[in-house]
């Protein structure tokens, strides 16, 4: 068995999609229609199908994970979400870990947390 996707409930699928290709480079694979399947393993899904699916009310900003990505050259990458014109709301200042790893963290439109880190140093 093997994982094959990560699904966020989103409130808007188009604005959460317009989100992660501006500013992570992911592309669309297939649209469900209220599913989208982006590159990487991301799935968008609307939160009105989705509470319908679970029958369940859905609840934003609950802090209880995140998604990962690392990129090489971080400060390039903050610099693109400065100049991209998306008001993104950063989870706190960039640091540096005590085992030197550089990293940010923000929030999506929908409140999901995204940690965008530099390469884990060699050693």
């Amino acid at each position: 068995m093997r994982l094959q996707n990560f699904l966020l409930v989103v409130e808007d699928i188009e604005r959460s999609w317009r989100f992660y290709r501006d500013l992570f480079g992911l592309e669309m694979v297939r649209d469900f229609d209220g599913n989208m399947v982006l590159t990487e393993g991301l799935v968008l899904q609307d939160r009105k199908i989705w509470e319908t699916f679970l029958g369940k009310e859905v609840r934003v900003r609950g802090h209880d994970a995140e998604l990962y990505f690392e990129e090489a050259d971080l400060d390039r990458f903050l610099a693109r979400v400065e100049k991209s014109g998306w008001e993104v709301e950063f989870v706190h200042p960039v640091v540096t870990h005590t085992w030197g790893q550089k990293v940010a963290r923000l929030y999506d439109p929908d409140g999901h947390v995204i940690e965008v880190g530099e390469p884990f140093p060699a050693g």
